[in-house]
């Protein structure tokens, strides 16, 4: 069991900066395979971003280059630093965790682009 919390959403302008936490607890959170979603309603959720165990990463076409996923397994946390936010970036973001046939979700952090 995993239970993941994430922080770090907010309002901000466009071309601004945010960075997503998602602080994991309960398990070997080195082990799993963390990944950053988002989902804007009326709309199927889509992966962001993605980082396996071994720390090998992978960002949608759509975020390349001005988001970035890392992890630190001393803090069970992985994070999602956001930069040049575009209004298209507007979403609920959710972190994930997964691993073989398990997968666990957070909450959710809004974040807002608008100017």
């Amino acid at each position: 069991q995993l239970q993941l919390v994430e922080s770090g959403g907010g309002l901000v302008q466009p071309g601004g900066s945010l960075r997503l936490s998602c602080a994991a607890s309960g398990s070997i959170f080195s082990t799993y395979t963390m990944d950053w979603f988002r989902q804007v309603p009326g709309k199927q959720r889509e992966l962001v971003a993605s980082i396996s165990s071994d720390g090998d990463t992978i960002h949608a076409d759509s975020v390349k280059g001005r988001f970035t996923i890392y992890r630190d397994n001393a803090k069970n946390t992985v994070y999602l630093q956001m930069n040049n936010l575009k209004p298209e970036d507007t979403a609920l973001y959710y972190c994930r965790a997964h691993k073989l046939y398990y997968a666990y979700w957070g909450q959710g952090t809004q974040v807002t682009v608008s100017s």
